[in-house]
């Protein structure tokens, strides 16, 4: 993925995309909750997350409830950036998959999806 952003001259790491694309997904969340969405530490998030926000592509507002707690969203820079990224990640995904038939991709998809679950489930 890395490679296709540099091609692409996208100034991202994969974490930063991970992010982004979390967050496009998502909406807008707690730095805690999107810390856990792309399995960073804190420290590590707030490191991202300021980089991000120098490039303008997101911004930390208030809760809406808690007004102590501040949440991430993408700014209508970081959304057109993703637009731009979206093709970027289905290259590399067409890439990745390209010797599998359509059953086989429904398979790992399948396989993948269980043992993320796995690892997620804490009982």
């Amino acid at each position: 993925m890395e490679s296709e952003l540099a091609a692409q001259q996208i100034g991202l790491r994969f974490t930063q995309f991970l992010i982004l694309k979390k967050l496009a997904k998502l909406g807008p969340m707690s730095a805690s909750e999107l810390a856990r969405a792309v399995e960073l530490d804190g420290g590590a998030m707030t490191r991202q997350l300021d980089q991000l926000e120098a490039k303008g592509l997101l911004r930390r507002t208030p809760h809406e409830q808690d007004r102590r707690a501040l949440r991430i969203e993408l700014t209508a820079a970081g959304d057109a950036l993703w637009q731009q990224m979206t093709p970027c990640n289905d290259r590399v995904l067409e890439a990745a998959q390209r010797s599998l038939s359509a059953i086989e991709r429904e398979q790992l998809h399948d396989y993948l999806e269980r043992v993320l679950y796995a690892l997620r489930d804490k009982s």
